[in-house]
């Protein structure tokens, strides 16, 4: 399987995020510079953390218009994995791949510490490793991880399960229903803002977000072998 890691101008995380898959997951993965038009050959993508264009305007609002976004936005509607993290999250929100807003921090700080997650939908793409309920540690870095979204958004997100992840004790940034991670309709975009490319060897902290990363893989095999037969 094949990881492509979207680089942005501005991007500090997507080393973090090549580690995980080539070195820790033993996957293919490559950058793929902004200014790129193809994913050809490719079968998941990602969109790492950072501070793409220099978070100028808003997080992620420059970064919607870069050239290889139009083939995100292809890649997804196909129903292929999309993964952004933090900054990734932003981004995906601004292209209108998933709903709600990331604004600042209730506390207006930028937060940086590991936080427990606790694991909503065990049903997805991204999370059929983990257990139902299962409580997990994930570190957070961000300034803007403030999840908003209206009323209705909130309720029909609560309605299809498409909150992944929810921040189990503290809320650090005051998101609404302490989400932390959410996926779109279909179940094969996520977002989140804690970064699970940070929680993949014991030597750094821990590795819960390791299952992650191999959720993807094992649920794109099990698609591969259930449309050849």
């Amino acid at each position: 399987m094949k990881f492509a890691v979207i680089q942005f101008p501005g991007s500090n995380c997507d080393l973090d995020m090549l580690h995980a898959i080539r070195d820790v997951l033993g996957e293919e993965a490559e950058y793929v510079w902004h200014a790129e038009k193809s994913l050809a050959g490719f079968d998941a993508v990602l969109l790492p953390g950072g501070f793409s264009y220099g978070d100028y305007l808003r997080t992620g609002a420059i970064a919607k218009f870069a050239n290889i976004m139009k083939e995100v936005m292809r890649f997804a509607e196909e129903g292929r994995p999309v993964l952004g993290v933090c900054n990734g999250f932003q981004i995906l929100t601004e292209c209108g791949l998933l709903p709600g807003a990331l604004i600042r921090n209730r506390n207006l700080h930028f937060v940086c510490k590991t936080l427990p997650l606790q694991v909503e939908n065990a049903d997805t793409l991204f999370t059929s490793s983990y257990q139902a309920g299962e409580e997990i540690q994930i570190p957070v870095a961000h300034g803007e991880g403030n999840y908003y979204c209206d009323a209705e958004t909130l309720a029909e997100l609560q309605a299809n399960k498409q909150i992944v992840f929810t921040y189990a004790a503290e809320n650090p940034n005051g998101s609404a229903a302490n989400i932390a991670g959410i996926v779109n309709k279909r179940g094969n975009v996520l977002g989140m803002m804690p970064h699970p490319e940070r929680a993949v060897e014991e030597i750094v902290g821990g590795m819960d977000g390791l299952k992650l990363f191999q959720s993807i893989v094992s649920s794109m095999k099990e698609a591969s072998e259930s449309a050849s037969k």
